[in-house]
Formats: structure tokens, C-alpha cells, sequence
């Protein structure tokens, strides 16, 4: 059997951290992910998915993530009910995580602001711009040997 779920949305509040009796943290939260198609006519809709993470992924995703932040989860598919304060039976699916991952934004750790790609803040950037070879030649380039090993 394979039950695999692999998601990319946006949080729709701040993700808390909790830690059970036994000393286990764990992290519940919902991520709204756009649906892939629009019925002319009407605006984008989007789904709304629970998602809970354990021990070190919950405590990565409350470090890193907040209210507005895109993540990509990949977990498990899993239901479970309960019975609610009031007395009723509630039914639950929801995707615990096994990984979770940055999805092209990063928190800027100075403020709750969030910062599009992987640039640092405006203020730690070089105030000189990088060189551009877009009007230079073939002589602009240097040559690499080949038996060296790459810098990457």
C-alpha cells in the first residue's frame, strides 16, 4: 500500500509549539493550497489542509515558518476521531509531516517580515553591483582547467 502526500501552501496562522505529557513537542497548523483550476467566471479557490509534525519538524517549523509563509510537506494521510468538549464524535483527516521544507521565501530574523528568494536583507547587500558580461566577449571569461575540481 502507499499513502504519500506532498504539499505546497501558505500557513494560514502561526504555527505554536506544543510538547506532550511525555515531553514531545508537536506543532499543528493549516495550509491553504490553491486549486489548479478556475471555472471561468469565478475567482481562484483554495483548500484548506491540517497538517501536525513531531519532535524536530515541528520545532523547525515553528522557528522558520509563520502566518503567510509558503511550505512544501511531505508526510502521511491520516484519520482519526475523537470525541469534542460538548460530547460529539468529530472525524479528522489531516497529513502528519515527515518533512517540510523552504519553498523560495525566507523570514528575515530582524523583523516578522518575509523576504521573496534567498537574497539577504537590503541593508547587508555589496554596494557594489556584480559585474555584467552581457556586451563582453569571448575574452571576458577565464578558462577553467579541466582537471580541477569545481567550486560547487
Amino acid at each position: 500500500m502507499l499513502n504519500r502526500v506532498i504539499l505546497m501552501g501558505r500557513l494560514v496562522s502561526d504555527p505554536e509549539l506544543k510538547t506532550t505529557a511525555s515531553g514531545i513537542s508537536v506543532t499543528s497548523f493549516r495550509i491553504a493550497v490553491d486549486r489548479s483550476y478556475v471555472k471561468s467566471g469565478e475567482e481562484r479557490k483554495a483548500d484548506f489542509i491540517d497538517i501536525v509534525c513531531w519532535r524536530s519538524t515541528a520545532e523547525f517549523v515553528c522557528r522558520y515558518f509563520g502566518k503567510g509563509s509558503l511550505i512544501a510537506v511531505e508526510g502521511q494521510l491520516q484519520s482519526r476521531t475523537y470525541q469534542a468538549k460538548d460530547g460529539t464524535n468529530r472525524y479528522v483527516v489531516e497529513v502528519v509531516a515527515d518533512n517540510v521544507s523552504f519553498t523560495g521565501e525566507r523570514r528575515d530574523n530582524s523583523s516578522s517580515s518575509y523576504n521573496q528568494g534567498y537574497s539577504q536583507p537590503y541593508a547587508e547587500q555589496p554596494a557594489q553591483p556584480a559585474p555584467s558580461y552581457q556586451s563582453g566577449s569571448a575574452d571576458s571569461f577565464q578558462e577553467m582547467p579541466v582537471d580541477d575540481d569545481l567550486p560547487f
